[in-house]
């Protein structure tokens, strides 16, 4: 999947997808973001890059964009060039695209397959779109990516059961979801599988065999 967009809907979409691979353990390439600047440069803010229109269709190709995959554009007027020449190109390509924007009837709406409006009125300082619409989409991101995610078994009960252990924090965790899970009592005999397996779900899989 590939988040494509310019502003502040385009870098609020960076914070989705870098949070992915932790959470859910799957791989860095699997949920990607095509910003207007790129992303490399996403504290510098590079506005004026938006207004390109065949600067998104590019990345996307770099990124060996192909029909097996989904692209989401991100922009809040529903007109920005670089992500509705990205859209359009998708479409002529026979690739699958949603959007996610703020403003009815958009062009970016008329060419994607699958248009979201979230229409959040005028913003409390006009044009300022990193507010009102900027948290409806960060908000969208995460109902689309979370959904994804359990669609894809990679959540369980509610539980991560693929988080990366990255941390003692997250380790405890794990430890203690697999305790529960697998009715572990012991938390230093709980940790050893789960070190010895790497994720939760290998852990349970492995005790499933076991039995």
């Amino acid at each position: 999947m590939f988040y494509v967009g310019a502003g502040s809907g385009g870098r609020l979409s960076v914070l989705d997808a870098i949070e992915l691979p932790t959470t859910y353990g799957i791989p860095k390439e699997m949920v990607n973001v095509i910003l207007a600047g790129g992303v490399d440069r996403l504290a510098d803010a590079l506005e004026q890059m938006e207004d390109d229109t065949t600067a998104g269709w590019l990345a996307l190709q770099q990124a060996n964009i192909s029909r097996n995959d989904f692209v989401i554009g991100i922009t809040a007027s529903g007109t920005t060039p670089f992500v509705l020449g990205a859209l359009k190109e998708c479409k002529k390509n026979n690739i699958a695209t949603g959007c996610i924007v703020s403003n009815p009837g958009s062009p970016v709406s008329a060419v994607a397959e699958y248009p979201v409006e979230v229409i959040t009125g005028p913003e409390f300082i006009t044009g300022s779109t990193r507010m009102k619409c900027g948290t409806a989409q960060k908000m969208i991101f995460d109902i689309i990516s979370t959904t994804t995610m359990i669609q894809l078994g990679r959540v369980e009960d509610n539980r991560m059961v693929h988080v990366l252990l990255i941390n003692n924090k997250i380790t405890d965790r794990a430890v203690k979801m697999l305790m529960e899970k697998a009715a572990i009592n012991s938390y230093d005999e709980a940790k050893k599988i789960l070190l010895q397996h790497g994720s939760v779900k290998t852990a349970l899989d492995h005790l499933q065999a076991g039995k």
